[in-house]
Parts: structure tokens; C-alpha cells; sequence
């Protein structure tokens, strides 16, 4: 027999995790719509652009743990297919989020020359490729993916590298500090 607040605790994860992927799906929608349909210049595209993809990765670490906690809350047992499917749902939007981030990181600092020297917003595409692999992870161990396992490996080093390169520029932009007489 399940316990009280284990149950509570996953009502309100379920609650939270509906919520909360509905507004997302609503934000990134809008955000798609501003690059389809209106100009915008190579500072518009901010490096906090990565929390999107993000926050796809956490949508899909929720589902993956409600998965899991389908033993704690019985009344899960039978959105189990919908959880699933809106786990996938979300990892592949997220999925979907990297290619075009980076293309348009190409498009700003290749193709129209936009400086690359560090801007402490670049910490805001560090967390969700660590993000990304924790939630492959447990999505690939929740629903038994396990082609999916070359994935979090890959992109926990690339996160690596990432809060490497960010964390030098960090330090590099760090000026001197000057004596008054």
C-alpha cells in the first residue's frame, strides 16, 4: 500500500510537470514563431536561448521519474502510456532545439561576424547540456531505450568542454585591478 505523502508528493509532481510543459510548449512556440516570421539581428539571438532547450530536458526528466513512480502512486498506472509518450514528447523537442541552436550560433558568429568573447550569459547554455544528459539518462533507463545510452555520455562532455570554455573566458575577462595613488 502506497504511502499517504508518496502519494501527494506525486500528484503534485504530476500537477507541476502538466503545467509546467503546457507553458513551455506555449513559450517555445512563440519564440519559433519570432525566428519564423519577424528579423531580428545577431544580438537578439542571446545565449539564454539554450534554457529552452532545457527546459524540455527537465520536462523529461519529470516524466521519466513519474514513470518510475508508478509503484509509489497506483493512479499513475493508468496515464502510464500518456507519460511515456509525452517523456519522448519532450526529449525529442528538446532534441530538435540542439541542431537549430547551433546553426544559429553559426549564423551569428560566422555568417554575420558577431563577437565571440565571454558574456556571463553563456552560463545559461552550460546547465541545459548537462541537463540534456541527465535527462536521456533516465528517460533511456525508465522506458528500457537503451540505444539511446551513447547520448548522456556524449553530452555530459560536451557540457564539460562547455562549462570548460566558459569558465576561461570567465577568468580571461577578469581585468587587472588599478592602484589609486
Amino acid at each position: 500500500m502506497p504511502q499517504p505523502y508518496k502519494l501527494g508528493i506525486n500528484f503534485l509532481a504530476l500537477s507541476m510537470w502538466l503545467w509546467r510543459g503546457m507553458l513551455y510548449i506555449w513559450m517555445m512556440s512563440l519564440i519559433f514563431y519570432r525566428y519564423t516570421f519577424f528579423k531580428f539581428s545577431p544580438s537578439d539571438l542571446a545565449p539564454p536561448y539554450w534554457i529552452n532547450m532545457g527546459a524540455m530536458a527537465i520536462s523529461t526528466l519529470a516524466g521519466s521519474l513519474l514513470i518510475v513512480n508508478v509503484k509509489d502512486a497506483p493512479f499513475l498506472d493508468s496515464l502510464l502510456p500518456f507519460l511515456k509518450g509525452f517523456s519522448v514528447f519532450y526529449w525529442a523537442t528538446g532534441t530538435w532545439w540542439i541542431p537549430m541552436l547551433f546553426i544559429l550560433g553559426i549564423w551569428r558568429h560566422v555568417y554575420k561576424r558577431f563577437p565571440l568573447e565571454y558574456d556571463p550569459l553563456y552560463w545559461g547554455a552550460v546547465f541545459p547540456l548537462g541537463m540534456y544528459a541527465a535527462s536521456t539518462h533516465e528517460m533511456a533507463a525508465a522506458l528500457g531505450f537503451h540505444f539511446l545510452d551513447f547520448i548522456p555520455i556524449s553530452f555530459f562532455y560536451l557540457a564539460l568542454a562547455a562549462w570548460a570554455v566558459t569558465f576561461v573566458g570567465l577568468v580571461r575577462s577578469f581585468k587587472p585591478a588599478k592602484l589609486h595613488d
